[in-house]
Formats: C-alpha cells, structure tokens, sequence
C-alpha cells in the first residue's frame, strides 16, 4: 500500500513519511495538488493524506476529485485551520475524517486503522 501525502508543509510531510515508513508503508509527499495529481490515479488499497489548506488549490476540491474515482483511496485530511474556517470548508463532506495539526503517531495509526471515506 502507498500512502499519498500532499502537504505544502516540508517538515509535516518528511515527519509523517518517517512515522509512516515506521509502520512499515511505503509514503510518497508531494508539496501541491499539481504534483500529486501529475504522479498518476492512487489506487483503492492506497491512502491520500490531504492538507486542508494547500498552495495552489483547497485540499477539500482534492477530496471531491478522488471521490469521483470509479475506485478511489482512502482519505484522511489534517489541518491546521481554525474549527470555524475548517467547518466551513468541509461542509459539503460531511464524512471526511481529519486530524488536527499538530499530529501524533496515535492520531494516524488510529484514524488509518479504519476505513476512511471513499
């Protein structure tokens, strides 16, 4: 299994694919949804981890395009926003599991542990 993870944020992404590789998956970062999306269609047994609050578009709009994938991945979105500029944001997907930044080993391994939306 991959886990996507599409984080502008160099020191959030290298710290998950360190805890990630830990957990014996194999990670792969990318800095914006371009370069995600350049990469090629995940998978269904793979994971994406999306930041809310991406570069060059909302993390929410890259939900909503894996969501239309005939078979898409899991998802797992994490933000540091405000619980009232988040709310906002994640309105229209109700059923998006998202950590709060900042994360820990726990956070990840529990929400991972369980199917997120597709």
């Amino acid at each position: 299994m991959v886990v996507h993870i599409v984080e502008d944020d160099e020191a959030v992404a290298d710290a998950l694919a360190i805890a990630l590789e830990d957990l014996d998956h194999h990670p792969i970062t990318y800095k914006d949804a371009e370069s995600f999306f350049a990469g090629g269609i995940p998978s269904s047994d793979d994971w994406v981890i999306v930041d809310i609050g991406l570069p060059d578009r909302c993390g929410t709009d890259v939900v909503r395009e894996l969501m239309g994938l005939p078979t898409p991945p899991s998802i797992l979105a994490i933000s540091g926003k405000s619980r009232v500029n988040l709310l906002q944001q994640i309105r229209e997907l109700p059923g998006l599991k998202i950590l709060r930044k900042p994360l820990s080993i726990d956070m990840l391994t529990a929400a991972m542990a369980h199917k997120a939306i597709v």
